[in-house]
């Protein structure tokens, strides 16, 4: 069975989906069957065009707008790298951005098609300041579910918190299948250590939607109160010159480091103690997961995917989104209590061995390609 699997950023992008993918396809290339990636490189700049149409909403209502107008050049653009790369059929396609799988079903329509929406595009763009809610650019967003449900024979999502998010934009949420997203184990290793100063970290792209604003304060306030740690910030971004003003301002910057972007973080992630990410939002959140695989205490916030995955108090701490104090006691207690935080981070690893093993995502994505092999 030979299978596509269609990405949006190249393979050696950061993120959980473009990371998690490739390790996917080699699980299944190792088992016999037949997969290849593919993804518009980011130099792919209006080569595209050929009109694009909906079956379910005219866009053209919201043509003007930057945002749609990019959205509109980039899936004529995939359009045409797709028939220019692309010279063999397939027996199935397994898109993992809504611009791949629609563009797939334009190119392939006799091909069946399987969608994983991996994230809320339109909520980051709200929560990082860049499209107002409920304005033409969140409804033309939002309105490609619908389109999406339309044009799959499938539709996957990562958490059930992310499913019952798209169900106020489809009709038949119901169908809508969840698989969370899994890691390969053998990236992930925890290294025993003992660090004298308790050592912080977040790995992120530098958003507003992130919450990194929250967490500085939150590490001010710990200083405050006498603590000593580190805190070590991977990722790079838009915001990553307001944020180390702010470490300056809330005279915390000699206890922040800020590396910038870096390829393979889960490297060294297991030499720390704390994962710590305060995010407005998130439909599943790989990183907490690929934190407790490093043997790390994970701390986040009370939305999306993230409640999920941990249960307070269990195998990790949850506090109200943008709330200070409720961070900076959680951090408190487990900077505070190293026999706590390993209770925490232990039970944390064997959930995610259990749960978010790459071998558990193969066994369901297998049963789901298999379904459709009598149609092809």
């Amino acid at each position: 069975m030979r299978v596509l699997q269609a990405l949006f950023f190249p393979p050696e992008q950061p993120g959980g989906v473009s990371s998690m993918v490739p390790f996917m396809l080699d699980r299944f290339n190792k088992r016999g069957w037949e997969m290849e990636l593919f993804s518009l490189p980011k130099r792919i700049r209006n080569k595209g065009n050929e009109e694009i149409e909906f079956e379910t909403f005219d866009w053209a209502v919201y043509a003007g707008h930057p945002v749609v107008d990019k959205y509109i050049q980039t899936l004529k653009d995939y359009t045409w790298w797709t028939k220019l790369r692309i010279q063999r059929s397939f027996d199935l396609i397994h898109a993992h951005h809504p611009i791949a799988a629609l563009v797939m079903r334009r190119v392939f329509p006799d091909t069946p098609l399987i969608m994983t929406v991996h994230s809320s595009y339109e909520k980051e763009l709200i929560l990082n300041g860049k499209i107002e809610e409920n304005g033409p650019e969140h409804q033309f967003l939002t309105s490609v579910y619908r389109e999406l449900e339309e044009r799959s024979d499938q539709l996957i999502t990562v958490s059930n918190s992310f499913k019952r998010y798209l169900a106020d934009y489809v009709q038949e949420p119901e169908r809508i299948g969840v698989i969370p997203n899994g890691f390969d184990e053998k990236r992930f290793r925890p290294v025993h250590h003992e660090n004298q100063v308790p050592q912080l970290i977040s790995v992120c792209r530098l958003v507003p939607a992130k919450g990194l604003d929250t967490l500085l304060q939150a590490c001010a306030e710990l200083k405050r109160r006498g603590h000593k740690f580190v805190l070590h910030l991977i990722g790079d971004g838009p915001i990553r010159t307001e944020l180390e003003e702010l470490a300056v301002q809330l005279d915390i910057y000699e206890e922040t480091i800020f590396y910038g972007y870096i390829l393979h973080p889960e490297d060294f992630m297991p030499f720390f103690d704390v994962f710590v990410l305060p995010s407005r939002a998130e439909s599943f959140g790989s990183v907490y997961a690929e934190a407790a695989l490093c043997g790390l205490a994970v701390v986040g916030t009370q939305v999306g995917g993230i409640t999920e995955q941990i249960e307070h108090g269990t195998n990790g701490l949850l506090v109200p989104v943008d709330d200070v104090t409720a961070l900076a006691g959680a951090l408190e207690k487990v900077i505070g209590d190293p026999m706590y935080r390993y209770q925490l981070s232990r039970i944390a690893l064997e959930k995610a061995l259990k749960s978010y093993s790459m071998t558990r995502v193969v066994q369901q994505l297998r049963n789901v390609y298999r379904s459709y092999r009598k149609e092809v």
